[in-house]
C-alpha cells in the first residue's frame, strides 16, 4: 500500500546541512503553503508555546536508509540497535518529528526555534503541543540515549 503526502509547507533558514547537536538555539521559519491552507489555519497557534513539526528528511537518500541494526552515531562505544531503537535520519520512511518552541505567528508564516531541520526541508504536518498527549508513568530509556541527546539541544 503506498501512502502519499503532499507537504503543507517549507523550513526556510535556520541552518544548511544537517548536523548532530546545538539545535536549541536555531531559529526557522516555516512557511506553509496557500494551495494546501487558508490563513485561517493557523487561527490560535499563536496561543500555544510549542508545536510538533511533521517533517521528510529530503536529504537522506534511499541508499543512505538504514532497514537493520546499527551503532547510533557510528560510535562503536554504543550498542548496536535497531534503526526504530534511536532517532537516527536514515530511517525508513525519513520522517523527522520534532516538538519545537514556537516564537511567532503571522497567517502562515511561522517562526520556530529548536526545530532540528535545514532550509529546505518540506513539512508535512504541524500540531499544537498539548501537555495531555505527553508520556504518562514512568518513561525508560537506555543510558546510550541520554548521551546522544545530552548536547542536542
Amino acid at each position: 500500500m503506498a501512502i502519499v503526502l503532499e507537504p503543507i509547507g517549507e523550513v526556510l533558514g535556520g541552518r544548511a546541512e544537517p548536523t548532530d547537536d546545538g539545535w536549541d538555539a536555531v531559529e526557522a521559519e516555516i512557511v506553509l503553503d496557500p494551495a494546501q491552507l487558508s490563513p485561517e489555519a493557523t487561527l490560535g497557534l499563536s496561543s500555544f508555546s510549542h508545536v510538533t513539526v511533521v517533517f521528510h528528511m529530503h536529504l537522506v537518500s534511499e541508499e543512505a536508509v538504514e532497514r537493520g541494526a546499527r551503532h547510533p552515531r557510528e560510535r562503536t562505544d554504543w550498542p548496536r540497535v535497531g534503526i526504530l531503537a534511536q532517532p537516527a535520519r536514515s530511517r525508513p520512511n525519513r520522517i523527522g518529528v520534532t516538538t519545537c518552541a514556537l516564537v511567532a505567528v503571522d497567517g502562515l508564516r511561522l517562526r520556530v526555534r529548536g526545530l532540528d531541520a535545514v532550509a529546505g526541508t518540506p513539512v508535512l504536518d504541524i500540531k499544537p503541543h498539548i501537555t495531555g498527549f505527553a508520556p504518562r508513568g514512568t518513561i525508560r530509556e537506555p543510558t546510550f540515549a541520554r548521551e546522544l541527546m545530552r548536547a542536542y539541544w
